[in-house]
């Protein structure tokens, strides 16, 4: 797929799913509004997997609820540079895993969309945000670990540090994609 412009296409709450992207918003790591629009984008295949992960979330009783999807290489260099500890964003350069469209930002919440407690915020930029970290409360374990079942059955790989981001295997197959690629306008 390399060498392809991927085709970006929509996340909505049809998709049953929830959302508070917030990048948005000024509620996030950088303190202002990084997209212009509150959207989520995926490729077609994170968007299939997103949807596996929606089933087996409900399953149990659960939704998701989403914080982030595709974003482009603009909001990447802006996170980068309101990020002090760089473990949790990754270098522009080398065009991280959200500006392929292959990654997400995400939670689990209770059917009314009311998240579940996870020890820590979204986008915590600290250890505690960490999949395995023990100092936490059990239910926020609890919530974790079944965060991380759901996402890894639907065929999603996780980032270590950050309890709530996860990507497709391969990201690299994707190329990095500007706002230009977004359908309908910049984000």
């Amino acid at each position: 797929m390399l060498g392809i412009r991927p085709m970006l296409v929509p996340l909505s709450e049809a998709d049953g799913l929830f959302f508070d992207i917030r990048y948005a918003t000024p509620d996030n790591l950088a303190g202002y509004p990084i997209y212009r629009r509150p959207r989520a984008l995926l490729v077609p295949e994170a968007r299939m997997a997103l949807l596996h992960a929606r089933d087996l979330a409900a399953a149990l009783g659960l939704r998701l609820l989403v914080f982030d999807a595709f974003r482009p290489v603009e909001a990447q260099w802006a996170l980068w540079h309101a990020v002090e500890d760089k473990r949790f964003v990754a270098d522009p350069r080398l065009g991280g895993v959200h500006p392929r469209g292959v990654a997400v930002d995400l939670t689990l919440a209770d059917p009314g969309g009311t998240a579940l407690p996870m020890g820590t915020g979204f986008d915590a930029t600290e250890e505690a945000s960490a999949h395995g970290t023990l100092s936490l409360p059990a239910e926020a374990l609890r919530n974790r670990a079944i965060l991380l079942g759901i996402m890894t059955a639907a065929g999603w790989d996780h980032y270590r540090l950050e309890w709530w981001h996860y990507q497709l295997h391969d990201p690299r197959r994707y190329p990095p994609l500007s706002a230009s690629a977004v359908p309908d306008g910049p984000m």
